[in-house]
């Protein structure tokens, strides 16, 4: 897990580290201290933490004044032991929201297995956004299978052409432009 990196191709647009509204603005990362780890496995100095033990993050895009946010995970998301949702919710997503974001982009290609609790942070979540929505992006099957069998999928967009998007060949804007046009068919 030590060499999987957020994804890093668009840090000539965005930096989280850089933007005063992040929760992240002004964190300093290493390349060589290797200190958060998932259970025991290190994990790469350039993700950042959430307070969580189970799951961590990088907000790899943020435009405020269009409300768009695309947020790269890694690990286990873990409800039941670790509230991930609850860390999640309100030490990032409640600060983007306070500066205007209300549409996200989770990917969660790295996402190794979810454990469920409730529904309540993914409620709150998604009734706090009203105009916006949040699309869960390249999750593992097995993951997106739990999301369904516990009832959360009604709080998130994916499938579909959503599926086939090779997310990381699209500069953020592109890919939002995309996603909203997916988005858009879906409403008709």
């Amino acid at each position: 897990m030590q060499d999987i990196e957020p994804h890093y191709n668009w840090r000539h647009v965005y930096t989280a580290e850089e933007d005063e509204l992040s929760p992240f603005y002004g964190r300093e990362y290493s390349e060589f201290t290797y200190s958060d780890r998932i259970y025991n496995f290190y994990i790469h100095p350039q993700w950042d933490s959430m307070e969580s033990n189970t799951l961590f993050l990088k907000i790899l895009f943020a435009d405020y004044a269009t409300g768009h946010a695309i947020i790269e995970l890694i690990g286990e998301w873990n409800d039941c032991i670790a509230n991930d949702i609850m860390f999640l919710k309100r030490d990032v997503i409640e600060q983007l929201a306070m500066n205007g974001i209300n549409k996200y982009v989770l990917i969660g290609e790295n996402v190794l297995n979810f454990h469920y609790s409730e529904d309540d942070y993914y409620e709150e979540w998604f009734d706090e956004i009203e105009e916006g929505w949040i699309v869960a992006l390249n999750f593992k099957e097995h993951v997106l299978s739990e999301f369904k069998e516990v009832g959360i999928d009604q709080y998130f967009n994916w499938g579909g052409a959503l599926d086939d998007l090779k997310w990381r060949t699209y500069q953020p804007q592109d890919l939002i432009l995309k996603i909203e046009a997916v988005l858009s068919k879906r409403l008709l």
